[in-house]
């Protein structure tokens, strides 16, 4: 089961306007082991911290966002979010 380009577009249409770096922004595909969707983004440095927010709530929430609508597709996922 592969991600639907849906989901990485809403990946980064979610992440997008948070960074100082939008031209850095990769989010991507990873395998993973236990059926669910993995999905990566990757940031500069610099915008690591504003992904992130104040103990992690900004990055909470855009888990949630997307966990959610791919429940709604009956799919399961998993947003993780790095520094280049």
């Amino acid at each position: 089961m592969g991600v639907s380009v849906d989901y990485l577009s809403f990946v980064e249409h979610l992440i997008r306007p948070l960074l100082m770096h939008p031209d850095c922004l990769q989010v991507k595909q990873l395998p993973s082991g236990d059926g669910a969707l993995f999905i990566q983004a990757l940031v500069a440095p610099d915008d690591l911290g504003r992904v992130i927010g104040k103990q992690g709530r900004t990055a909470s929430a855009l888990r949630n966002l997307v966990i959610m609508a791919a429940a709604k597709d009956g799919n399961r996922m998993k947003v993780n979010f790095d520094a280049i």
